[in-house]
């Protein structure tokens, strides 16, 4: 209810003796607290329930860093949301270079089933790249190209722009993986020069300028919980 974790994550933080309920260590599964009664600390920090659902999405300019904070001073998406929005975890990261559609709510379970490779939410970009990729290269992208971790496909790329030496792919992936997307263009010879995430699941960058956000609507809420296999 705090947005802090999902249950599955919530049972791993009580069993690693991370959660403080009054002061003392509870390792219990399913030990109970009341909300505005008893005080409920992770790693020393207090947790405390949110009321209602809140969804929040913002266009993460690049520069800023997606986490809670830097300790070397790099301006994150919390710097960018009202002070309100802190209790909010992110949905997916971007990493620093990379534009977009940031999702944060405080539905832990909503967010674990987004983020699960299993459940095959899509992620869609706009990347401009070096050099026009040819039929072929979209291809091999939607085939699968070999990555340091593993394979790595895309459900769909196409070319939509071309512009000098430089050209405009549209990608859509459904997993999430550390820089998957500039290591899969980077592989089939097309290095990124801007990544821009205009799609997460049922929900649309449209017009929402950089470092802006608003509130998801009823409707995107509903979808995304459908797609993450919530009630």
């Amino acid at each position: 209810m705090a947005g802090r974790a999902s249950r599955r994550e919530a049972e791993r933080l009580l069993v690693s003796g991370r959660v403080r309920i009054n002061g003392e260590v509870v390792m219990e599964l399913g030990t109970k607290v009341v909300p505005g009664r008893d005080r409920v600390e992770v790693d020393e920090v207090v947790v405390e329930p949110v009321e209602g659902s809140t969804w929040i999405a913002l266009h993460k300019p690049t520069g800023v860093l997606t986490t809670r904070s830097d300790p070397h001073g790099g301006r994150t998406v919390y710097d960018i949301l009202p002070t309100d929005a802190g209790g909010l975890r992110y949905v997916g990261r971007l990493d620093r270079d990379t534009e977009g559609l940031l999702l944060l709510c405080n539905e832990g379970d909503v967010i674990h089933g987004l983020t699960h490779p299993g459940n095959q939410v899509e992620r869609e970009y706009r990347a401009w790249v070096l050099g026009v990729p040819n039929r072929t290269t979209l291809r091999r992208l939607v085939e699968g190209v070999a990555l340091e971790d593993g394979p790595a496909r895309a459900r769909r790329a196409r070319l939509l722009e071309r512009e000098g030496d430089h050209a405009l792919v549209g990608l859509v992936l459904t997993e999430g993986r550390k820089r998957e997307v500039r290591r899969m263009l980077d592989t089939v010879g097309h290095p990124v020069r801007r990544l821009t995430r205009v799609r997460f699941g049922a929900v649309e960058l449209g017009d929402l300028a950089p470092g802006h956000w608003r509130e998801l609507d009823e409707e995107e809420r509903t979808k995304l919980r459908a797609l993450a296999g919530a009630r």
